[in-house]
């Protein structure tokens, strides 16, 4: 069996007990207050909507690789990590703008027509914006719940709950310089990077790992293997993935291809290409960079300049690169389960060859 197909079972594990989760939720927040009841509805519409579940699998795979036993408590503790991937997307789709996400409306966009339906006179867009903040807050602490009602031991349950904050504490920096940098409107490679690994390497990868092991009781060797391994391995995930935000489709990506350009984010095949292009292609990539109504036909140029300046080749050769670096990591490590090892090292070739 091999990453993928580990990946695509531990999915079908994992969703009945996110259903059954999210079915209990809506019925205690209906207890509560109807505006508590329709926001845990849609956090459960847009946590189930899509999504491959990387996260909670590397939870789980990470405990399997420490040592930990299979069985239903682990399956409901990755849960939480999924919430807390829900939440990040919550707010971080409130600073892109993002009207769609997993091809559903996103939570921002759904309160802002519920707004304009409510009080069509009042500024619908602030008063969505207000109820995902809160419902993403909503959303994070439903992730803190799970860790703490986890069936494990009670020093075991501290740590995990330490470990959570921890991933959420290191990733707002990577998203703050993200913010910042498409303010400026420039940056270097060694920017881009560096807020890869804040942004995604440490929740998407490191976290999920930690957080997987430290629950089977794993010592801090594992710990330091695991970072060796996902910090290069989520920079290529996020190379990977603004490649497909340009040259995507809508249907697979989740969300508008192009968002990327019209919200003038500053990604490595932008910063490559406007390095190696020439003084018309880096007039025209400028031009278009924020450009609110681009058309079909500027995206498709915008596309060209990538290909033609090298820049496309750059990133995936650099993400080929830094899949295989989190792969030299993983032979160091000593695993206690084969199907974690097997999961682990499939993992990067699916990162970097990916097209949804």
């Amino acid at each position: 069996m091999n990453a993928i197909e580990l990946l695509k079972n531990y999915k079908k594990k994992l969703e009945p007990f996110l259903k059954r989760y999210f079915k209990r939720k809506i019925s205690q927040a209906g207890e509560i207050d109807p505006l508590a009841k329709q926001a845990v509805k849609m956090i459960a519409d847009f946590t189930l909507a899509s999504g491959k579940r990387i996260r909670p699998a590397l939870v789980y795979y990470g405990y399997l690789a420490a040592g930990g036993k299979d069985g239903k408590e682990i399956v409901e503790a990755s849960m939480a990590i999924e919430l807390l991937h829900s939440f990040l997307l919550m707010h971080d789709d409130i600073i892109d703008r993002d009207a769609k996400r997993h091809n559903i409306a996103t939570i921002h966009e759904q309160y802002r027509k519920i707004g304009a339906s409510m009080a069509p006179r009042k500024d619908s867009v602030h008063f969505g914006n207000s109820m995902a903040i809160i419902t993403g807050d909503m959303t994070a602490a439903m992730a803190n719940e799970i860790i703490f009602n986890a069936d494990f031991p009670p020093e075991i349950i501290i740590q995990a709950l330490d470990k959570l904050q921890n991933i959420v504490y290191t990733t707002i920096p990577g998203e703050m310089l993200d913010v910042v940098l498409e303010n400026r409107g420039r940056a270097t490679e060694k920017e881009i990077l560096e807020m890869f690994e804040g942004k995604t390497s440490r929740y998407t990868f490191e976290g999920p790992l930690h957080l997987g092991s430290i629950l089977a009781g794993g010592d801090e060797k594992m710990l330091a293997h695991f970072t060796r391994y996902a910090l290069p391995l989520g920079k290529a995930f996020q190379i990977r993935d603004d490649i497909l935000g340009v040259f995507g489709k809508e249907d697979k990506i989740g969300k508008p291809v192009g968002s990327d350009v019209v919200e003038g984010k500053q990604t490595l095949l932008l910063v490559k290409a406007l390095e190696k292009g020439n003084q018309r292609q880096r007039d025209i990539l400028k031009n278009l960079l924020g450009k609110k109504d681009l058309t079909s036909g500027e995206l498709e140029n915008f596309r060209e300049i990538i290909k033609e300046t090298g820049s496309l080749a750059y990133c995936r050769n650099l993400a080929d690169n830094l899949a295989e670096e989190s792969l030299e990591a993983l032979a160091e490590m000593k695993f206690k389960n084969n199907q974690a090892e097997t999961f682990l090292a499939g993992l990067p070739e699916y990162i970097v060859s990916r097209d949804f």
